[in-house]
């Protein structure tokens, strides 16, 4: 049979364009390298003239920046385990308070991924704080534990993708005492924000807090480093973020931006844009979709998350306009184990919080029950210090009574007016509408997720077991 002229170009092309063909990438490896205690802001690229993050500043440069990235929940073990997961903390049970369990029903990306083919480790911090003792569970969910980014290297063969999770201590407490001052910071360069008190105290504790950011930014350049010396940075996703808010008073463990606004930045060549700006609302649930899709895997059906990759792309994304957080209990900080449950939902133009119990004290007693002291929700430090000590003045007791006071059981900001969420301007009428509109969609949200706090009566978190303590931390013995 003879061929038509067409056919004939169309054969002929499509031979040339076989063996033109490159072959087939491996799926890309993942470098996850999560902060402890890292706030939204705190970098170079974001404005911040006294912090020092080359590393992150070139992540941003080759890839994206999100500008509204949200943990759901400013505590370290929820927050992770939603990470992992990629569900809303209340869906975990246990999981969803600090120095918990997380049960092996729950499924984690990494043990997706290698399953799929994947070699998946991590150093550091993976979950935690808690224990893996009698949850089924044979290693941290973050994966088996290395020594260090090296020696997890060395274990995966020629051709394997793998997906890594550093997880730095940086900047979690304790500091030592003037580092960042003696790295050069001067303290009057430091902008403090308003909810803290403006005294040389202070300053000269987050500059301590900086020199910690900036050693997780020098960490996460060497592994940088190695890759390009091995060849695979650019086959590689690189995120960095922190898992909650900065370790200061009204900052961690509570639901305003300072406890739950993350800085997030990813570098994917061919995906992610160099130089792109997401400004779309995300949360760090989002993570374990998005590194399930880069592998070529569906995310799974009880995942809330939703793939990060359309706005890496730059498509426009629906559902992108509000995020809701949570937390359960933080420290065991309250008489009876008790936790401090709440409940929100952040628009670009407010933050309302629902606060379930606000007979509690939402920073922990004024009188220490089992952990940390008084006012244990807040980390101990040379900010807190001074919030404690100075109390009776008028202007340090006015910032006391916004971190550790107690608190109406609707809270409402303005962010328009008020960006720092200092005025709760629940209850007036000119926001009556607003106030209904975000209690129904929370309310939604809550339903819809099967939120076990839609029966007001419901405490399950206050009876969960406090693993407390370091003994008990889920570290395997790392690999060399």
């Amino acid at each position: 049979m003879t061929r038509s002229p067409v056919l004939a170009l169309v054969v002929s092309l499509a031979v040339a364009g076989a063996l033109r063909a490159e072959p087939p990438r491996k799926p890309p490896n993942i470098l996850f390298a999560l902060a402890d205690d890292w706030g939204y802001g705190h970098a170079g690229v974001y404005g911040d003239k006294v912090v020092h993050t080359p590393t992150f500043d070139r992540i941003v440069r080759e890839g994206a920046l999100f500008m509204r990235a949200y943990c759901t929940s400013p505590s370290c073990t929820p927050s992770r385990g939603s990470m992992l997961t990629g569900r809303p903390v209340h869906q975990l049970e246990e999981g969803g308070n600090l120095w918990s369990t997380l049960p092996k029903k729950f499924v984690c990306y990494p043990d997706l991924l290698e399953a799929h083919g994947y070699v998946v480790g991590f150093s550091g911090k993976g979950w935690a704080p808690g224990t893996i003792a009698g949850t089924g569970r044979p290693r941290n969910p973050a994966g088996p534990s290395f020594k260090n980014f090296a020696a997890f290297r060395k274990t995966v063969p020629d051709g394997k993708p793998w997906c890594f999770w550093f997880g730095s201590h940086d900047p979690h407490r304790a500091y030592v005492k003037d580092t960042g001052v003696q790295s050069g910071m001067k303290l009057a360069d430091v902008s403090v924000p308003p909810y803290l008190p403006d005294t040389p105290e202070v300053r000269g504790d987050i500059c301590d807090y900086y020199f910690a950011v900036q050693r997780y930014d020098r960490d996460t350049g060497d592994i940088l480093k190695q890759l390009e010396q091995a060849g695979e940075l650019d086959n590689t996703i690189i995120v960095m973020t922190g898992d909650n808010g900065w370790p200061f008073p009204r900052s961690k463990a509570n639901l305003y931006d300072c406890g739950t606004h993350e800085s997030l930045a990813i570098r994917w060549p061919g995906v992610a844009t160099p130089g792109r700006v997401v400004d779309n609302f995300v949360t760090l649930a989002d993570l374990a979709p998005t590194f399930l899709e880069a592998a070529g895997l569906p995310p799974l059906p009880e995942m809330t998350g939703r793939s990060l990759i359309p706005l890496l792309r730059g498509e426009k994304v629906a559902g992108r306009g509000q995020v809701f957080v949570e937390r359960e209990r933080h420290a065991n900080v309250r008489k009876g184990d008790l936790s401090y449950p709440s409940r929100a939902i952040r628009t670009k133009d407010f933050l309302y919080i629902r606060n379930l119990r606000p007979d509690r004290w939402p920073a922990g007693d004024p009188e220490m029950w089992k952990a940390v002291g008084p006012f244990g929700d807040i980390d101990n430090g040379p900010s807190k210090v001074f919030l404690l000590a100075h109390r009776d003045e008028s202007e340090t007791g006015r910032l006391f009574e916004l971190a550790c006071g107690k608190r109406p059981g609707e809270e409402l900001y303005d962010l328009r007016k008020d960006p720092n969420e200092l005025n709760n301007v629940a209850g007036r009428p000119e926001y009556a509408a607003d106030q209904t509109r975000l209690r129904a969609q929370l309310d939604q949200w809550m339903k819809e997720t099967s939120d076990p706090r839609v029966d007001e009566k419901a405490d399950p978190w206050d009876k969960y077991p406090y693993i407390g303590g370091p003994d008990r931390m889920p570290v395997n013995k790392p690999r060399e």
